[in-house]
């Protein structure tokens, strides 16, 4: 529960308090804008991670090792900017500022692909667009918890993943057609990629508040139930509200719920294989044309897009631990899918279902577990803790994941993932959070 002050309403704070009226809790504005921005900027960068395993390995030659340490930077690098996202984007509430900046930087690495065509220049602008992505991430996530009631909070993050998804959609479909259409379809490709990120970058200047509520006493200082919204207006700090700072950020993970749920995101990252060499995967097993590749990332997003919102549902009723459980299960039957020589025409369709499922279960809701443990003050900061955890996790098995690949094949790699993601989901399920009664409230 947050202490009101009538004296002055940031927009985000109206948000939540709109958010928490009602029978059904309404999604906030600033979660529509932020989906916007969300869904244009997917539009680009998908555009680029659709052509991207194509583009490394059959025009530049990579090997599957060289691949696997391009594609750990691309999706890990941004675990070190994280915190530092986080803590700046706390003090003195400059979500928007922060956001605004990494989503600028990420668009302005994309015409710089044209000209890089060596390994070391391509993972430098992958690492500096990865910088970008690990600056906003968390700042965002913050102004949709901000904005949000605490009972909605996995309902409001799925339908920004909902959105955002649709953007991921839209990217490898007009990848595919630039490819079928350009001369110089990779070049192409870039250009406009980088046409449609400056485009989101506009829409978040525009449409998205600056000001977020500070943090407040909970509700076991008031005598109100943890997790009851209130419909008053803004909050503000009280004393005894922890201070701002990196070595405050890194000492959240004394709290236990927060500390558990890091474990959990860390433990199941290790073990998480990359998107792109799902693709890849798929398309050895399938025959899949070179023209075709770009299209098969519509069908994790597909998935996800339908999924993102009733899943978060689903959370915020049963249990967000459960659901974010049960997606990794989900990901294990992809892996098992692959692994097996079934052959049928149901095969691409159910295994990008499944994985576009394990993202609905688990990009928003741990965000939205997250939130329910980690105060308003440092909300940036310990989201940014727990992803920062999740993505050096998923850097390892990148590097790992083809290191195993270029030594020993594609099946025993994968199989080695399969077993090291069931190991790490029987000790996920055997931690045991103590998740606070708004995080796990059936």
């Amino acid at each position: 529960m947050y202490v009101a002050d009538s004296r002055g309403a940031p927009a985000a704070a109206a948000d939540a308090a709109r958010a928490g009226s009602g029978r059904r809790s309404a999604i906030a504005p600033t979660v529509f804008a932020l989906g916007t921005v969300s869904l244009i900027t997917d539009v680009s960068s998908e555009m680029v991670t659709a052509v991207l395993p194509l583009y490394l390995v059959t025009g530049l030659g990579l090997s599957p090792l060289g691949f696997g340490l391009l594609d750990g930077v691309y999706n890990g690098f941004s675990a070190l900017v994280r915190l530092v996202g986080g803590h700046l984007a706390d003090r003195g509430g400059r979500h928007k500022a922060v956001a605004v900046f990494g989503y600028g930087l990420s668009a302005l690495c994309k015409p710089l692909l044209l000209v890089a065509g060596s390994l070391p220049l391509i993972g430098a602008v992958l690492a500096a667009d990865r910088t970008g992505k690990g600056l906003r991430t968390a700042p965002r996530d913050a102004l949709i918890s901000l904005a949000s009631a605490p009972e909605s909070r996995g309902r409001a993050f799925g339908v920004h993943r909902a959105m955002d998804t649709a953007g991921a959609m839209l990217g490898p479909l007009t990848a595919f057609l630039i490819l079928r259409q350009a001369a110089d379809g990779y070049d192409a490709v870039f250009t406009v990629s980088f046409c449609v990120a400056a485009l989101g970058v506009l829409v978040l200047l525009l449409f998205v508040p600056s000001r977020t509520p500070q943090a407040t006493r909970t509700a076991t200082s008031t005598g109100t139930p943890t997790g009851t919204p209130t419909t008053t207006t803004a909050a503000i700090s009280v004393e005894g509200a922890p201070r701002v700072s990196l070595r405050a950020a890194l000492a959240l993970l004394r709290i236990r719920p927060v500390r558990q749920l890091t474990l959990v995101a860390l433990l199941l990252g290790l073990a998480t294989v990359s998107d792109s060499f799902v693709y890849l995967l798929l398309q050895h097993r399938l025959g899949v044309p070179d023209r075709w590749f770009a299209l098969l990332p519509l069908g994790t997003a597909a998935a996800f897009l339908l999924l993102a919102v009733p899943l978060g549902r689903l959370a915020d009723k049963v249990g967000r631990r459960q659901v974010f459980l049960g997606g990794h299960v989900a990901l294990l039957l992809v892996y098992v899918l692959l692994l097996t020589g079934w052959q049928s025409p149901a095969l691409p369709f159910l295994t990008l279902a499944l994985h576009g499922g394990f993202y609905a279960a688990t990009d928003g809701v741990l965000m939205a577990a997250a939130a329910g443990s980690v105060p308003a003050e440092l909300r940036s900061s310990g989201l940014a803790l727990i992803q920062t955890g999740q993505a050096l996790a998923r850097f390892a098995c990148s590097i790992a994941f083809g290191a195993a690949w270029t030594a020993w094949g594609d099946r025993t790699a994968l199989g080695t993932a399969a077993a090291v993601l069931s190991a790490c989901a029987v000790g996920a399920f055997l931690l045991r959070p103590s998740n606070s009664p708004e995080e796990e409230r059936p």
